[in-house]
């Protein structure tokens, strides 16, 4: 892989592309200019079809673009993944998350691994269906943080629809109290399942809510820590000691916002059964072969990877919203946070040398319609350009026959709204049009779905990376804040600001005081 500042030629040549025209190019004029756009820049993956014509991008761009990934190295970078190499050069370690959902029947490559993967995941699932069918359960919660937490509960709330009745799952993250007291409000002892997902058991957040949950089972009478907790965990002696003995553990080569597919996604498989699961890791399954095997030009995780490399480098946007149009995908904008941002939110290479052009985006956003009446106004009317990336389900899961015309039509329209805008003489009533959108369309729902769908993101992410040259897969960023807690914490106890800037010990101070006068 070539440094990040060791230009490809192509690079170049798109620099010289978007200055000579590309970065004035209208949608409506290429739209009157090519009656082919549409056919072009829209095509079918594995369970999604994606509509990239509403985009700032022409033919030319498209085929620098091709051409940047390859002088860049984007499939050889694959490849490696692919075969279980160490690409994860900071940590030393194979990311291999793929794995995890390759079918069981599938032999030649690391088959002593997919063996052990195959092993775990029938434990997994024989205990899900063994909770499914204990009446006694009424309530599952989740203790986890941020990958063990946003991926479960993205994909829980999303398969609502295949869940099974009678069960209520809950999820706690936050080492904010409040958010567990809340849960343990509305569960008893003897009918509920506690599941503690930390690779190393030791994760603050996660344990700090755990030993408070344990506490609490057992000051309402509960009798019995093995049966109502359970761990997700590689820590099967400190679970032991915390008195679990179901454990379910995973490997090093699964990173934390790529472990659903694991025995993180016991709450999903508790949910949804075993059969949903398998239809799950079947549908990203499928996406990963159509990475691996389809030719550059209608490949689609690397056809919206280069999209954003695009927009970040060259058009200079920073940020990209995600109006999923479905109610059930309302924590995909944060769970896409994580993947995207805590991925590729770098500013060094491969090398550990600082780069020189920008990386990850600002990834954010709400449900439609919900998002129209908040801040669709400054998409439409801003002086930012904000790409906005639609995501619809044709068929829903309800039978309320008003409401899912109205949704649809409200994403076609809202698409349509960004892209042509209104001339108005007065000013407050013009909308410029020209604001780029990407429009993704489910048929349904449903797990392979939604499984596809992740996987998409997961190699559209790992694309942009690997032509910035950057590690995707360790996240140093979320450890400094850590250490530092460990001693504010014991300072907020005793008052000691010693040593700290003012800033920090003037906060700490009024704080720790009974009264914020």
């Amino acid at each position: 892989m070539p440094s990040s500042d060791d230009d490809a030629p192509a690079w170049h040549q798109l620099a010289e592309h978007f200055a000579a025209g590309a970065r004035l190019f209208d949608l409506r004029a290429a739209f009157r200019s090519d009656a082919g756009r549409f056919d072009h820049f829209s095509q079918a993956a594995p369970h999604v079809f994606a509509d990239l014509s509403k985009n700032l991008l022409d033919r030319t761009a498209e085929e620098l673009l091709l051409r940047l990934a390859e002088q860049r190295g984007v499939t050889r970078r694959r490849d490696a993944m692919f075969a279980g190499e160490s690409i994860n050069a900071t940590e030393g370690r194979a990311v291999m998350h793929w794995l995890l959902r390759e079918p069981a029947g599938d032999t030649g490559r690391l088959d002593a691994q997919r063996r052990e993967v195959h092993a775990t995941l029938e434990r997994m699932l024989a205990y899900a269906e063994e909770v499914r069918a204990d009446e006694g359960i009424t309530d599952v919660v989740n203790i986890g943080i941020g990958g063990s937490d946003l991926g479960p509960q993205m994909a829980a709330l999303a398969l609502a629809e295949h869940a099974a009745p009678g069960r209520r799952l809950h999820f706690v993250s936050n080492v904010d109290g409040h958010e567990l007291a809340a849960v343990l409000r509305q569960v008893q002892p003897r009918t509920t399942l506690f599941l503690i997902a930390s690779k190393t058991f030791t994760t603050l957040e996660t344990m700090t809510n755990a030993h408070t949950a344990r506490d609490w089972f057992l000051a309402q009478g509960g009798q019995d820590v093995a049966r109502h907790f359970a761990a997700l965990t590689t820590n099967v002696e400190a679970a032991a000691a915390f008195g679990i003995s179901t454990t379910f553990g995973f490997w090093d080569w699964v990173g934390g916002r790529y472990s659903l597919w694991s025995a993180i996604g016991l709450p999903v498989a508790i949910a949804i059964g075993a059969d949903g699961f398998r239809q799950l890791l079947a549908g990203a399954h499928a996406m990963d072969r159509h990475f691996c095997e389809a030719p550059p030009e209608s490949n689609l995780p690397l056809r919206l990877g280069l999209l954003d490399v695009w927009y970040r480098n060259f058009h200079g946007f920073t940020s990209r919203s995600v109006a999923p149009y479905h109610s059930g995908l309302r924590r995909l904008p944060a769970y896409l946070q994580q993947l995207e941002m805590e991925s590729n939110g770098k500013r060094v290479d491969l090398a550990g040398r600082p780069l020189s052009r920008g990386t990850s985006p600002v990834v954010w956003g709400e449900p439609g319609t919900n998002g129209q009446h908040a801040y669709f106004q400054m998409l439409h009317q801003g002086t930012d350009v904000v790409p906005l990336e639609f995501i619809a389900v044709r068929d829903a899961a309800h039978s309320l026959p008003l409401h899912q015309p109205r949704l649809l039509a409200n994403a076609l329209a809202q698409a349509q709204a960004l892209m042509l805008g209104k001339k108005d003489a007065g000013g407050h009533k013009d909308f410029p049009g020209n604001r780029p959108s990407t429009f993704l369309v489910l048929e349904r729902l449903g797990p392979a779905e939604l499984g596809a769908l992740i996987a998409l993101y997961e190699h559209r992410v790992f694309v942009s990376g690997a032509v910035w040259g950057i590690n995707s897969f360790d996240q140093w960023g979320v450890e400094l804040g850590k250490v530092l807690a460990k001693d504010i914490e014991s300072r907020l106890a005793s008052g000691d600001a010693t040593g700290l800037d003012a800033s920090t010990a003037g906060l700490l101070q009024r704080l720790r005081g009974p009264a914020l006068s």
